[in-house]
């Protein structure tokens, strides 16, 4: 477990969906877990991550905070509203959901070779912050009902909705995702979902796989990010689809 909170450190530092790592790890070592205790342990360990990479972008990328801010602000009022849907959702609708989304979102991605690797901002103004906070709402939704994928998902709407290059969109996407994950642990902390002693461990080592992520991110650029995504994408939508066909348990 706690190789898999270090793994998904670093992958959602780089490119997002650390939970796609993460989720799975809990699935199968908490297989007697209900979905609150399971979507709660995740955030609780995410959140550690999460926090860690967006500090380390913010040093050393200086994201626009006018954007990002608004943006995380949103995105945790629809973390809550997730989170309070996501103690509805049974276990078996958890995987044909994130299927679908990281179809789309690869698909698109693979098929436009220069999508990401330079900012060309397609609003300004009232309207960029509007879509940002748009962004923010509809994917703090899904990550406070869901949460596998959320970081990908983030980076993917910055670049391929608002025109971000993929290193900047990364910076971004980490602040609004400890906007999200506090957002759906303002629901499960309270009730007491969270799995203390693997949390923990799960925590401690996602927050050095996020600083590490963090920072090849930033040296290697977006060029290496959008490689990651694409690879990260691609085997996750691998391991879910033999896992429907019962060929992964």
């Amino acid at each position: 477990m706690g190789l898999a909170g270090l793994l998904a450190g670093w992958v959602d530092a780089v490119v997002g969906g650390g939970g796609l790592v993460q989720l799975p790890a809990l699935l199968l070592g908490l297989p007697g877990a209900s979905p609150a205790q399971l979507l709660a342990t995740n955030k609780f360990a995410g959140v550690f991550g999460t926090a860690t990479s967006s500090i380390t972008y913010y040093r050393r990328v200086r994201p626009d905070l006018r954007t990002a801010i608004p943006m995380a602000a949103v995105a945790y009022v629809g973390a809550i509203i997730g989170a309070l849907l996501g103690l509805h959702i049974p276990k078996a609708a958890f995987n044909p959901i994130i299927l679908s989304c990281l179809v789309i979102v690869g698909a698109y991605t693979l098929f436009k070779p220069r999508l990401g690797e330079a900012t060309s901002l397609r609003w300004e103004g009232p309207r960029h912050t509007l879509a940002a906070v748009l962004t923010g709402f509809v994917i703090g939704i899904y990550d406070g009902a869901l949460g596998p994928g959320t970081g990908s998902f983030l980076v993917f709407a910055l670049v391929g909705l608002m025109g971000y290059a993929f290193l900047e969109a990364s910076a971004k996407a980490k602040i609004a995702n400890v906007a999200t994950n506090l957002g759906a642990l303002t629901v499960f902390a309270p009730g007491g979902h969270i799995v203390v002693k693997v949390g923990i461990v799960m925590a401690l080592m996602n927050l050095v796989g996020g600083y590490l992520g963090a920072r090849t991110a930033v040296r290697l650029g977006s060029g290496f990010v959008r490689t990651v995504f694409v690879v990260v994408v691609g085997a996750f939508i691998i391991r879910i689809s033999l896992q429907l066909l019962g060929i992964w348990s």
